[in-house]
């Protein structure tokens, strides 16, 4: 009944235990495992019911409801995960220790530690399972560093709901709320005025704000700037102040400060050169403000392109794009100040060099993608009908087509050795599409094929490009069929006998030569050389 209940598993472990333990030990175990039948009919697991049967004591009240679930706190024999189902719980803390912040999150390699070594349970209901000493409490391990008037506090001045010591309010309107004169009028950030010795005497550093009191303005009463206390959002522009000053009548804008100081009104400081993107020099140092200022200062965007002023200026008509900066200079439009070698990719040498502006830019300069390689420029000059790729400069140069043209053969796929170093480009290319020229031999040496093409195309395994008649070839190393016997000395053209059209291909064996000297009519098969050796048909050694 028991093996039924508990599964195959338990009760193999209930035999390894009773294995290993004496005879008054065995006994126990079976009373126990007697105990634990009924429970396990019931649906309860029986090892949650054994560890429930040897619980040392009860939990504290906080945890009361779950004295009877087990595996709310533990997870089967395994202590080592009871850490997991308390941050399961405390899921606060869990977050604390995670992000390492709070007390929890501070103490020294907690993420390797046991909560059960500081907390310990089963300790009775009115057990103090948290052992705080709130005299020896390090308050300065927490967020919230006790200071001046602070220190002297009891601990339930802040933290009212006992047994709670988490996350305390930190802020001071938390727990001053109702000793703040200003009616929060001044935000919630009181440490800018205040310490934490005593409210009084307060102070407050003006130059920590986005707004500093310098010259003028440091004479100036609060309630000058901050009426009816209003602290939050005060308009630090000089007009919303000032408003009733402007001489300007709001010709001017808003923006005081860009030519007034805080010093005094009659006071300007405004130079064009720094504090704008457009210094005026040369011929626009002479001009005054209305000149370009036509409308409103501030509020009418000014152009500051060349052609957004002197559009009726332009002699080019637009040929020459907008960009007038690029040749003209501020002090007059005839000074000319362009160099193509130096202010572009692309100097003008040799024939280049007289050609005029429009040859090349044809449409309006600086939209116009300008070409810079010979074959965008030249396409209709190409002799060569593009066989020879776009890369017009490995040959010719700016100085004319037919000027030095120099070509480095040894760069294809059929560099000049020996008698061919003498040889004109027209031996080989007839026109000037020199990629049609073949690299076989045969293609220019057919007709000094004394082979007939018997032994293929590929003279060069053979013949030297020094001479025809300087050839070279061992038959034993090149070939997988060595020349010996009768053979070593044969011509060629005995075994070679048709004209190759691709690759060499014939017969190995001694039967596909020999078929008609074979005087056996094939009844001893074709493998001749099972008897025969290449030195002569009549001598015979049988292998």
């Amino acid at each position: 009944m028991f093996l039924r209940c508990t599964g195959i598993k338990h009760f193999l472990f209930l035999v390894f235990l009773l294995a290993r333990l004496p005879g008054r030990a065995i006994v126990s175990v079976l009373l126990l495992g007697l105990c634990l039948t009924p429970l396990a009919e019931a649906g309860v697991s029986p090892l949650e019911r054994m560890e429930g049967l040897v619980m040392p004591g009860k939990v504290i009240k906080r945890h009361a409801k779950f004295e009877k679930k087990c595996d709310k706190c533990h997870s089967g024999f395994d202590r080592m995960k009871q850490s997991g189902q308390c941050r399961d719980c405390h899921k606060a803390i869990a977050t604390d220790i995670k992000k390492s912040r709070g007390f929890h999150g501070k103490i020294p390699r907690i993420k390797e530690r046991e909560c059960r070594t500081c907390h310990s349970e089963h300790l009775g209901r009115d057990a103090d399972i948290v052992q705080l000493d709130k005299e020896l409490f390090d308050h300065n391990k927490t967020e919230f560093k006790l200071a001046g008037a602070h220190v002297s506090l009891d601990c339930n001045e802040c933290h009212k709901k006992v047994g709670v010591y988490r996350q305390p309010e930190r802020h001071c309107s938390d727990c001053h709320e109702s000793d703040e004169p200003h009616k929060q009028r001044m935000g919630k950030k009181c440490e800018n005025c205040h310490i934490e010795g005593a409210w009084l005497p307060a102070f407050f550093d003006h130059s920590n704000t986005k707004f500093k009191l310098r010259n003028a303005h440091r004479e100036s009463a609060c309630f000058n700037c901050h009426v009816n206390e209003r602290y939050d959002d005060t308009p630090r522009n000089c007009y919303f102040c000032h408003h009733l000053d402007d001489v300007h009548n709001g010709d001017r804008g808003i923006r005081c400060h860009d030519c007034h100081t805080d010093e005094r009104w009659s006071q300007i400081l405004f130079d064009h050169e720094k504090d704008t993107d457009f210094p005026l020099r040369g011929g626009h140092a002479r001009l005054i403000c209305k000149d370009c200022h036509q409308g409103h200062i501030f509020e009418d965007e000014v152009k500051t392109t060349c052609y957004g002023c002197h559009e009726k200026h332009d002699v080019h008509f637009k040929r020459y794009g907008k960009r007038c900066d690029v040749c003209h200079t501020e002090k007059n439009w005839i000074e000319i100040d362009f160099d193509h070698e130096v202010d572009t990719s692309f100097p003008l040498k040799g024939k280049h060099k007289d050609l005029s502006c429009a040859v090349c830019h044809r449409e309006v300069l600086f939209e116009e993608q300008t070409p810079n390689t010979c074959s965008d420029c030249h396409r209709l000059d190409d002799a060569h009908e593009g066989q020879e790729g776009e890369q017009c400069e490995q040959c010719h140069n700016e100085k004319g087509w037919t000027e030095q043209v120099v070509f480095d053969h040894d760069i294809t796929k059929f560099p000049l050795l020996e008698s061919h170093i003498l040889l004109t480009c027209e031996d080989c290319h007839a026109s000037n599409k020199f990629k049609e020229a073949k690299v076989a031999c045969t293609s220019c040496h057919e007709g000094d094929d004394v082979h007939e093409q018997k032994l293929g195309e590929q003279c060069e395994l053979c013949h030297q490009p020094s001479h025809w008649m300087a050839w070279d070839f061992d038959h034993n190393e090149l070939t997988d069929f060595p020349l010996d016997g009768k053979h070593e000395g044969l011509d060629c053209h005995a075994c070679h006998t048709e004209p190759v059209d691709e690759e060499i291909e014939l017969p190995k064996n001694c039967y596909g030569c020999h078929e008609k000297d074979d005087v056996h009519n094939t009844q001893l098969g074709k493998r001749c050389e099972t008897c025969h050796i290449t030195e002569s048909f009549k001598e015979i050694k049988i292998k």
